[in-house]
């Protein structure tokens, strides 16, 4: 199925101003009966998810930072390196802010396609682009992971949340599908994104805004902490708000369903 983010492809992300862009037509499907079930890269999934529908699993999370994808004529270079003007391609404000604040020799440019599309931009004799900022875990799975010069680390680029991560949509009363998907939710990950959500809605951002978090789970014996890190900044990167808070839990517990209703949350 095609989603309207996949259509439109001549406006950039944000100025399209639709939080569900690459889920609606897939949640219509859910609700008219067309599915049963539907996967989404958990990136793209609103924070508050429509009436009588529910997260049935999140799948064990991959690598969820960025990747720095390099023109190969410049392959040798690091995003500090390259010449004043040469020109980063990414659709993401979260990725433009951050570029903008910690490296303003570069330029920004909106780059939209699928995967395939960006990079045969890149490769373009014409040479509009230097580089590319990508999802690793993106690449990793269309077997692009060759392509991949950098991948930075979070104190160079916070990643989105819910990045690398994949979750399965359901009708919250269809008890047969829940239980069929619960075996494949993996706790560690769920821990994880819950906490990245929740920081999401609670700041009322959608999938696009220039937000990023870094988090981790760490095992204390018997006891689990989860750090979380989140970052917030102007669309000129000049200005950014960060702050760390940790958490520790006795056990993680398997979970079968989760919508991020103020509820749910509270006792998480």
């Amino acid at each position: 199925m095609t989603t309207l983010g996949d259509r439109i492809l001549d406006i950039s992300l944000p100025k399209i101003g639709e939080k569900s862009l690459f889920t609606k037509d897939l949640e219509d499907a859910l609700r008219n009966d067309t599915v049963d079930f539907v996967v989404h890269s958990l990136k793209d999934l609103p924070t508050s998810l429509p009436d009588g529908l529910a997260i049935g699993a999140v799948f064990e999370r991959e690598d969820p930072r960025d990747a720095l994808v390099l023109r190969e004529d410049v392959k040798e270079s690091s995003l500090a390196s390259l010449p004043t003007g040469a020109v980063i391609g990414t659709s993401s404000l979260r990725r433009t802010a951050q570029l903008r604040g910690s490296f303003p020799h570069l330029s920004i440019v909106d780059v939209r396609g699928n995967l395939n599309t960006r990079l045969r931009k890149l490769d373009s004799p014409t040479k509009e682009y230097s580089a590319l900022l990508l999802a690793t875990a993106g690449l990793q799975r269309m077997g692009w992971g060759d392509r991949i010069s950098k991948i930075l680390s979070c104190s160079e680029m916070m990643y989105a949340v819910g990045q690398g991560a994949l979750a399965v949509e359901c009708r919250s009363d269809n008890q047969q599908i829940l239980d069929m998907l619960a075996p494949f939710n993996h706790p560690e990950t769920y821990c994880r994104i819950l906490a990245e959500r929740s920081f999401l809605k609670t700041l009322g951002g959608g999938c696009s805004a220039p937000v990023g978090v870094s988090t981790k789970l760490t095992s204390l014996d018997t006891n689990f902490q989860l750090a979380i890190t989140g970052g917030v900044w102007s669309l000129d990167g000049l200005t950014k708000v960060e702050h760390t808070m940790a958490q520790t839990f006795a056990q993680i517990k398997q979970t079968h369903k989760h919508k991020l209703s103020p509820t749910e949350e509270g006792s998480n």
